[in-house]
């Protein structure tokens, strides 16, 4: 399957208004009525999805001083292919002048014999505004993890903010959590545009300024809940 979804915001008298909202199964985009500056959209995986062979790609544009904030429903499960076929999402993100984007899915759980492989692509302009949440589940409980391949790749003003790729899974439940130091869930939280915080850490997680501006988080637990609460999240 294949399958692109637009989604467009635009500020016009006062407030954020969608001027594209295009969903294609399984990727469907709800919007939440309201007259509020911010736009509210909610993002539902339709369809089981998505499966080794699925090629899925989400298209956000904000255009200059809109603020949009873009939220999952319920956990993505990446599953395998029949002939063990890999699958793939890219998520392509350009946030103009003044503008805002909060892009918060709930967690991608990679089963067992699953190949995924999942792109997030963000042009920020010099003064726009992201925060943006990857939280990755290996398995489902007691069960071995497929491989997964997420990359990162974000920009502001043309400048490199970040630029990681997270390689994980393995043939073994126990050579898949040794890349977690034993856990299962990997939560990352980056806030480019927002606020100056401190640096901390504490023992299954760190919050560090990045060269470029921004800060990003991550956090490390043996679920997703327990991942993403505490201090590490007080911002």
């Amino acid at each position: 399957m294949k399958a692109h979804a637009r989604l467009t915001a635009r500020f016009e008298g006062g407030r954020t208004v969608l001027r594209e909202l295009r969903s294609m199964a399984p990727l469907t985009l709800l919007p939440k009525r309201g007259t509020g500056v911010t736009a509210i959209v909610h993002l539902v995986n339709s369809a089981t999805s998505p499966l080794g062979g699925d090629e899925l790609k989400l298209t956000i544009r904000v255009g200059s001083g809109a603020s949009l904030r873009l939220s999952g429903v319920a956990a993505t499960i990446a599953l395998p292919g029949l002939h063990g076929e890999g699958s793939s999402s890219l998520v392509d993100v350009v946030v103009e002048d003044g503008g805002s984007l909060e892009y918060l899915p709930e967690p991608t759980v990679v089963t067992a014999r699953a190949r995924h492989s999942a792109v997030f692509k963000a042009s920020l302009a010099a003064d726009a505004y992201l925060h943006t949440r990857e939280v990755l589940v290996l398995g489902r409980a007691g069960e071995r993890p497929g491989s997964l391949v997420t990359t990162q790749h974000v920009t502001r003003g043309e400048v490199p903010v970040l630029r990681q790729t997270l390689e994980i899974g393995d043939s073994t439940l126990d050579s898949s959590l040794a890349h977690l130091a034993g856990r299962r869930v990997l939560a990352t939280d980056l806030v480019v545009g927002g606020p100056d915080l401190p640096e901390a850490s504490g023992e299954w997680w760190s919050r560090a300024s990045l060269a470029a501006g921004g800060i990003l988080t991550t956090s490390l637990a043996h679920d997703a809940v327990t991942a993403l609460k505490g201090e590490p999240w007080s911002h």
